[in-house]
């Protein structure tokens, strides 16, 4: 199933769109802290408007998976806590919630690395999913083949054994297993990562369709922000546990600050290999 551009030109910017639709998301001024020590959050708020893609971008060990991680319920089983603040989804406190009951609530995530049963076929994976769902078989089975049409691919290789299929293969089996829970919001935690620009093109044109005709709140965490701006509605740029800049992300991707620390754009025009684009340089900036 192929989106138009038309249909992609309808979607209004974020600002639009978030006035016409309540927040499914609050993550109000939130401190996380690790075996009570080490404070990797500190004052992060952000909000996902329900229907949207909103993207939470910035460097490696910026806080960005610890943000995920905290609206997931997965911080317990490594010793981290939300301290400071609280969270909220649909309008229910989920502060410090555990994992199984967030996704009970219709929040899932898809975490880094795909983490597919290895041993356990395409088919299987994909079905393991739905074992949160309440509603009836026939729904059941008809997400389930509607996940053959998100990710045509994986229709070819539906009795493979998924630790033998490739990176990419892997991500969309992820994506689609999370899916068949039928959350109202799914998480992904660097979707891009490892994989070639091809099969990372393949896998956002798929977080788009996801989107806008089926109509899932999406939340992603990417460290490449080129793309991730490209389907985004709206964004959020973190730097050393903070939020440090949010907007429309149409805005951000002519922002001169992104451009030349997350896009690679120099005031020229000409583009720098991000090896050199030097973190002190943002925190001088911002923090």
């Amino acid at each position: 199933m192929d989106i138009s551009d038309a249909q992609l030109n309808e979607s209004s910017p974020f600002n639009e769109r978030a006035k016409l639709q309540e927040n499914i998301l609050e993550v109000n001024n939130i401190e996380v802290v690790y075996n009570d020590i080490v404070q990797v959050l500190r004052g992060v708020s952000l909000h996902v408007a329900k229907g949207t893609i909103v993207a939470l971008l910035g460097t490696n060990g910026a806080g960005k998976t610890t943000a995920l991680r905290a609206i997931s319920g997965l911080l317990k089983p490594e010793n981290g806590a939300i301290k400071e603040g609280y969270i909220k989804f649909l309008g229910k406190d989920i502060t410090n919630k555990l994992g199984t009951e967030i996704v009970r609530h219709g929040a899932v995530m898809v975490p880094e690395g795909r983490r597919v049963f290895k041993h356990l076929t395409v088919s299987e994976n994909i079905k393991v999913g739905s074992i949160t769902r309440r509603d009836g078989s026939e729904k059941i089975n008809d997400d389930y083949q509607l996940m053959y049409r998100h990710f045509p691919r994986l229709a070819n290789i539906t009795n493979r054994m998924a630790g033998y299929s490739s990176g990419g293969e892997q991500q969309m089996i992820a994506i689609a297993r999370a899916l068949m829970a039928a959350p109202e919001m799914l998480m992904l935690d660097e979707p891009s990562l490892g994989l070639a620009p091809l099969l990372v093109k393949e896998i956002f044109d798929n977080i788009v369709q996801i989107n806008r005709v089926v109509g899932t709140t999406i939340l992603v965490v990417e460290q490449n922000a080129k793309i991730a701006l490209e389907i985004a509605d709206y964004a959020y740029i973190m730097e050393s546990g903070r939020i440090v800049l949010e907007g429309a992300a149409e805005d951000l991707k002519n922002n001169p600050d992104v451009k030349e620390f997350y896009l690679g754009v120099t005031k020229g025009g000409g583009r720098k290999s991000f090896k050199d684009i030097k973190s002190y340089k943002r925190r001088k900036r911002w923090m």
